[in-house]
């Protein structure tokens, strides 16, 4: 079969099982470029060259839905962050709104199947740092009310109760309030997000959790030794719990020959003054530069591949999805250059002899059964266990001497 035949095959497959897309952050990208002003950067014309996403790319890539991360940095703190959050949970609530036509607000695992249905992208909230709920149970609840439908328990630094693993351990995982976070996420039926976490913090929400876990941009760390990554051990705990790994598009995260490049790459970022993280075009000007002068080793389609031959491997056809973390890096990987790529990813793993039946899982059922078993426990605990008012001074407070 040719490399055409193979792609017309991969948007066949995807016409019936579209791709849940576990992280994309163009609400923070909305922010940056334009401070939400959604007439100057529309996302119903064609945004090539300023983002990854808009809605013919998204079509054009068959997503079918997507989780928009309502991240914030871990720069903002205390009620800062959780006003932010605020933000950024309603600049995508304009963004349904504006574009009611492509977009469908979505709750639960049944919202994302009528979605489907409709023809439009089902559109689910997913908050990126625990840092966001300002060591509050109840802005865990309130945020889950404004459709938050999982949380990442750390961005790149630690918190108060989790470590993070791109920070040095303090907390050798999670305190006793963030197993209660963990705890109060399963009974409101928020998805507890692993990615960006340390590998210890992985295995301790692992033990507590009653709910399935996600990782909703994350990649294997056996073929790329990045700490974002996921160990084999915890991708072989996944069908144990239920949860999903969600393999991510990030050459950083993926290409090991990349890694000391970007290393070098956010250093020259912030010698002028940037976030390593800025995608504007006064960021990408200066990333562009310092690749001129030092090549930038290119990830390619086959590179997310391997990594999702290994996390099938380890955990399991039913336990791996894709979560691309577009407008949320400044590069990525050949022939994925934004959201109409997924085709081609499909196309390289029916190449690689992966079936019809697998690669539905790994782009619509997986996500959308997690979801809807995390609603089922949320149910029975909801049914047994009232609301928890912890606080971390007192679960987390020094043992008497």
């Amino acid at each position: 079969m040719s490399a055409a035949d193979r792609l017309e095959e991969a948007r066949e497959l995807l016409a019936g099982h579209p791709v849940v897309d576990g992280h994309n952050d163009l609400p923070w990208a909305l922010r940056e470029h334009v401070r939400y002003d959604l007439d100057r950067m529309d996302i119903g014309a064609d945004q090539t060259g300023a983002l990854h996403t808009d809605l013919a790319r998204l079509r054009a890539g068959a997503v079918g839905a997507q989780f928009w991360s309502v991240y914030v940095p871990c720069e903002l703190t205390g009620d800062h962050a959780v006003s932010a959050t605020l933000e950024q949970i309603d600049i995508v609530d304009q963004l349904l709104e504006r574009y009611a036509g492509e977009l469908a607000p979505a709750l639960t695992a049944d919202d994302m199947e009528a979605a489907r249905k409709q023809g439009r992208i089902a559109s689910l909230k997913g908050a990126e740092g625990g840092h966001s709920i300002n060591n509050s149970l109840a802005t865990l609840r309130a945020l889950h009310t404004l459709g938050v439908r999982y949380m990442t328990l750390t961005h790149n630094d630690n918190n108060d109760w989790a470590d993070s693993a791109t920070d040095a351990p303090r907390v050798g995982g999670l305190t006793a309030f963030g197993r209660e976070v963990v705890r109060e996420m399963n009974r409101s039926g928020m998805l507890v997000d692993l990615s960006h976490v340390a590998a210890s913090t992985m295995r301790a929400a692992l033990d507590a959790s009653a709910a399935p876990v996600i990782f909703s941009h994350s990649s294997a760390r056996a073929i790329c030794d990045h700490p974002r990554n996921v160990p084999d051990d915890v991708l072989e705990r996944l069908p144990a719990n239920g949860g999903v790994a969600m393999a991510t598009f990030v050459p950083k995260f993926i290409l090991p020959e990349a890694v000391e490049w970007t290393n070098r790459a956010d250093e020259n970022m912030r010698a002028h003054g940037l976030h390593h993280l800025d995608t504007t075009p006064r960021g990408m000007e200066v990333h562009r530069a310092f690749e001129a002068l030092h090549p930038r080793p290119i990830a390619t389609v086959s590179t997310v591949a391997d990594h999702l031959d290994h996390m099938r491997e380890a955990a399991g056809i039913d336990h791996i999805g894709i979560g691309g973390d577009y407008d949320g890096t400044a590069f990525t990987p050949a022939g994925l250059d934004d959201v109409a790529g997924y085709p081609n990813l499909i196309a390289e793993l029916l190449h690689r002899g992966w079936s019809h039946q697998d690669l539905a899982k790994l782009t619509w059922s997986n996500a959308v059964r997690v979801l809807r078993d995390a609603e089922a426990v949320s149910r029975d605990l909801k049914a047994r266990t009232a609301p928890s008012n912890a606080t971390i001074d007192v679960l987390d407070a020094p043992a008497a001497p």
